[in-house]
Parts: C-alpha cells; sequence; structure tokens
C-alpha cells in the first residue's frame, strides 16, 4: 500500500472514486440483510456476502488509488471512505457475532475502540477541527479485517477449505485487531497534539 496524499484536490462530486465509495455503502445494508437472512430462518447466502466484502474491499484499494493518481482528492471522498469502512466493519461485527461465528468478547474489543475514537470526535469540534484524516495504519488495520472477515465466514462449514480458512482468518483477525487499536492510539496521540498546539497559539 501506498502512503496517502490527504491535500483536497478538487471539489467536484461525481467522481469515479467518490462513486466507488457510494457504491460500498450501498452495499452495507445489502450484505448485513444477507448475512442475517439465516437467523430468520431464511436461505444461507453466505456466496453472496463474502462477494460484496471481497468487492469492498477491491473498491476500497481502488478509490483511494484512483483518487491520488487522477487528482481527484475530494472533501467528500474525506468523509465518504472511512465512513464505508467503519460501516462495514461495524455491519460485519454485528452480522457475525449475531449468528455466533465471531465471539462477543472479540466484537466487544473492536467496539471500545470506535467508542474510543467517537470520544474524541467533541474534543476536536471544540477546537474547530473535523474528523482527523484515516491514517496509513488504520487503513492497514481495516484492510487486515476485510479480508478476515469472507475468510471467517468461509471458514463456517466442514472440510479443509473451511480449516484452512478458518485457520487464516483468525490471522488476519489478531494482527488487526492490535493495528486497530494502535492506529487508535495515534489518533489520539495526533488529537493531544493538536489541542496542546492551539493551548500554546493562545497562551503565545
Amino acid at each position: 500500500m501506498e502512503v496517502q496524499e490527504t491535500r483536497v484536490q478538487t471539489d467536484r462530486v461525481l467522481t469515479i472514486p467518490n462513486l466507488l465509495s457510494m457504491g460500498r455503502l450501498v452495499g452495507v445494508p445489502i450484505f448485513l440483510w444477507l448475512i442475517l437472512w439465516p437467523v430468520f430462518d431464511g436461505p444461507n447466502n453466505d456466496g453472496w456476502a463474502i462477494a460484496i466484502l471481497m468487492l469492498s474491499g477491491i473498491s476500497d484499494y481502488l478509490d483511494g488509488k484512483l483518487a491520488r493518481r487522477w487528482g481527484q482528492i475530494s472533501r467528500l471522498g474525506q468523509i465518504l471512505d472511512p465512513a464505508a469502512d467503519r460501516l462495514y466493519v461495524l455491519s460485519t461485527l454485528v452480522g457475525l457475532t449475531w449468528r455466533e461465528i465471531l465471539p462477543w468478547w472479540l466484537t466487544a474489543i473492536l467496539l471500545l475502540r470506535e467508542l474510543f475514537l467517537g470520544a474524541l470526535l467533541p474534543i476536536l469540534s471544540k477546537h474547530g477541527y473535523g474528523p482527523l484524516q484515516v491514517s496509513f495504519l488504520g487503513k492497514a488495520a481495516t484492510f487486515n479485517l476485510m479480508y478476515a472477515f469472507p475468510l471467517l465466514l468461509l471458514g463456517d462449514g466442514h472440510g479443509w477449505l473451511a480449516d484452512t480458512a478458518g485457520v487464516v482468518s483468525w490471522a488476519f483477525i489478531w494482527w488487526g485487531t492490535v493495528l486497530y487499536w494502535w492506529a487508535g492510539i495515534l489518533y489520539a496521540i495526533q488529537v493531544r497534539q493538536l489541542v496542546r498546539a492551539d493551548a500554546a497559539a493562545a497562551a503565545g
């Protein structure tokens, strides 16, 4: 992966990267419906759910890469991209935990990270800042989890393929969880630095 360019380069809304991010957002409720359908006595459509997750991961890579290559980094894209990331992670956690594929305590660990970052937003807002840009480390963590979840769903079966997918998925989950929290802590450090810089500027 590449280090992300974060400067806004265009005010256009209808760009290819933004359309990819919008498409990812549209896929969130479809994915959640597919993965939860068996819970409500519907057919098992895990194959389609896995396909949506895989397409989401591919489009997540493409929208950032194309935005940088074509000079189409926009303010809207900087909002849509992390929003889609978080919604896919949250919807996957809900679906897999509800189906008892993912243990509740791991879901709690990942959700606590989201609450931790959410608690920083009022502090940023108080000092006139919006949400900070997604870091390289944060993207790496999300990629790990987004690769892990389809494999974990695939591992919810029998046979050598399911067994292999289960082992690989848990390796990605643990590494992704560590990176997810590490990125969150670095985010908090950035917030602290901004607050201190503002305090120093006000004192000066």
